[in-house]
């Protein structure tokens, strides 16, 4: 059996404004430096195989928490939001000509302009899932973090999801013989002592 616990990077100034961040590096704030700082991953995941995407964000949340550096791996890098990078969703929202819905009424196909769908990301990260061995931790994004739990409970993008993804708590997947199952409750990160 393999497991792979997921977790979200912590706040970016970008994600205090409401900004879609996407690809775009932007940092930890100090605050979440400081929040994250004092937190570590709990026994017996911290001797779990350590990942995290290419971008700073989800980089330096795994090493704080870790104490160590992570794997990196490209695929975890977050969704392309394409054309609505950078901006307001509450000012996409509004704006009739946007095409702007929200990611929970996508489906599997559908895409910002000249961004990325859930399937596109599916298909980048199944080939490394299949890859892991024993417990692993990514240290990621929420795109990545619904792709996958999507995949793992049968969501669709297509209504409110039966999952809701909060920061530090890891999200946990065990895969056996090709059936991915959603364990019921995330494990929180524990107070550094």
């Amino acid at each position: 059996m393999t497991r792979l616990a997921l977790l979200r990077h912590g706040h970016t100034e970008w994600n205090r404004m409401g900004r879609i961040q996407g690809r775009t590096d932007i940092p930890l704030d100090q605050d979440a430096r400081a929040e994250l700082a004092g937190q570590r991953i709990p026994a017996p995941w911290d001797q779990a195989t350590l990942w995290s995407s290419p971008l700073a964000r989800a980089h330096d949340t795994a090493e704080l928490i870790a104490g160590r550096k992570p794997r990196v791996h490209p695929a975890l890098i977050e969704m392309d939001w394409g054309d609505w990078e950078g901006l307001h969703g509450k000012d996409l929202r509004t704006d009739a000509d946007s095409g702007f819905r929200d990611i929970e009424y996508w489906g599997w196909h559908f895409s910002p302009p000249n961004g990325e769908s859930p399937k596109t990301i599916r298909q980048r990260l199944l080939p490394w899932v299949s890859e892991l061995q024993g417990d692993n931790i990514a240290v990621c994004h929420i795109g990545i973090m619904r792709v996958l739990l999507a995949h793992a409970t049968g969501w669709s993008f297509d209504g409110p999801p039966p999952f809701r993804i909060k920061r530090n708590r890891l999200f946990v997947i065990e895969i056996r013989d090709g059936a991915w199952q959603l364990q019921a409750e995330p494990v929180r990160l524990e107070p550094r002592s």
